[in-house]
């Protein structure tokens, strides 16, 4: 037994063996089709494979990575994914993590959007409803006890409460919140470096798993250092990259069209929400329903039910709203409303996550010549806990619709409310699976709709 024992502990602390360019893409692609659960569950399951199982990258550099990712606005689960395929396979690695990440969402997203439209009616919206309810029972319950590790002592509790304070109550804009907490973390780490000497995010600061590939002292690949020259290139590209399909957009069609401003709108989008896809899907909200008309309320709920019951980043739901809107415009003619809605789909999602790339490979050099300095990673610990003090907010957000979907002066959705604290309970409480809870609560909406209850 004890020979076993000694062989183990050799194994757990023995370097992995070198990973592929090739086995990195296997991992990506089967990571797009089982990335369920929301920015939390995508999180959880990167930090499972690739930290605790596969030991391709140590906790700490996988904690730094991941507090650069949850200030960059736009969808932090995605963003993550692509830092740790640049940092593993240089830019190939990370384009093929990002895109693997989003792919197979919009390719399921176009389907049942479609399935959506043409043969919904009003049983199937409230069936998705009822999905959907659960859907946001399991992202309030799951995000929130995630982004609560970040909060590691009662410095951290004090930033959050503060930012919860100034967005809701304050109605201060997200990005002086940001640069508030920033400038707190920078002279916290050096007038108070115990308080702001956190990996924070997500696990426990520290921990270890054995020896990784990237491990917290392996140094740093050379492709991964900062140099302006690299910095300006990606950055020229970038640009390139977004000008050219504008410009062809508004050569085709003209800026009033639907498909340029869904671009123009949604490069705004992903520009300006800092906070993950939580923070994003509000403005989204305003902007697709409120300002353009391109889907109703009842739409926007719904097609957030697609984004969560689906793998793929949470903010993928902006596909859905391309694809509603486009197949509404029916662009190319009434025998061609797919058509539309599917290029519409994929002009949004070119649009929302070009900006993500862009940050990761402009960036993350940087980052990565940091991950030891607290001058720079204290700044990053208290944005990551004001953060948690946004989504509070962002939760009450979506609690409001779902509960009060036609305002405080209209009906209370009670069903949605029990069905909601039971997801919560259950993943709270007792720690089911999260697609468990979904697929529960699936079955509970379809039975109250058969039934005629709902």
């Amino acid at each position: 037994m004890s020979n076993i024992t000694e062989l183990t502990s050799h194994q757990q602390v023995q370097t992995p063996a070198p990973v592929s360019f090739w086995q990195a893409f296997l991992f990506w692609l089967k990571l797009g089709f089982i990335s369920f659960g929301g920015p939390a569950g995508q999180i959880a399951i990167m930090h499972q494979e690739l930290v605790e199982r596969r030991r391709w990258i140590s906790e700490k550099r996988f904690l730094h990575a991941l507090n650069y990712c949850m200030v960059l606005p736009g969808p932090e689960a995605q963003q993550l994914a692509t830092y740790i395929g640049w940092l593993m396979h240089r830019t190939w690695g990370g384009i093929v993590a990002g895109v693997l990440f989003v792919l197979p969402s919009l390719f399921i997203l176009i389907a049942l959007s479609w399935v959506y439209l043409a043969y919904g009616d009003v049983s199937w919206s409230r069936f998705v409803l009822w999905y959907q309810t659960g859907c946001n029972g399991h992202s309030c319950a799951c995000h929130t006890p995630d982004r609560l590790r970040a909060l590691k002592n009662n410095m951290m509790w004090v930033i959050a409460a503060a930012a919860f304070v100034a967005i809701f109550a304050l109605s201060v804009p997200f990005p002086y919140i940001v640069i508030a907490a920033a400038l707190t973390g920078y002279l916290g780490g050096r007038y108070l470096p115990d308080y702001f000497n956190s990996n924070g995010g997500h696990g426990d600061s520290g921990k270890s798993f054995g020896t990784a590939l990237l491990d917290d002292n392996t140094p740093t690949p050379k492709h991964a250092i900062f140099r302006w020259s690299r910095f300006s290139m990606i950055l020229i590209a970038g640009i390139v990259l977004w000008v050219m399909p504008m410009l062809a957009l508004w050569a085709v069609w003209g800026w009033e069209h639907t498909f340029t401003q869904m671009a123009w709108f949604f490069t705004k989008a992903a520009l300006v929400t800092f906070g993950g896809a939580y923070a994003v899907l509000p403005y989204v909200y305003q902007g697709a329903v409120g300002q353009y008309g391109w889907l109703t309320p009842t739409q926007m709920i719904d097609g957030l039910a697609l984004g969560e019951t689906t793998p793929g980043p949470l903010i993928m739901v902006v596909a859905f709203v391309g694809f509603v809107g486009g197949y509404a415009n029916a662009v190319f003619g009434p025998d061609m409303i797919f058509v539309a809605g599917a290029v519409a789909a994929t002009i949004v999602t070119w649009f929302t996550f070009l900006p993500a790339f862009i940050f990761i490979f402009a960036g993350a050099p940087f980052i990565e010549t940091t991950h030891n300095d607290l001058n720079f990673t204290a700044p990053l610990t208290a944005i990551t806990a004001a953060v948690v003090g946004v989504i509070l907010n962002l939760a009450l957000f979506f609690g409001y619709h779902i509960l009060w979907p036609e305002g405080f002066d209209g009906q209370f959705e009670w069903i949605s409310a029990v069905i909601a604290v039971a997801a919560g309970i259950a993943l709270f409480r007792y720690n089911m699976n999260v697609m468990k809870v979904i697929s529960a609560c699936a079955l509970v909406g379809l039975a109250l709709t058969l039934s005629g209850l709902a």
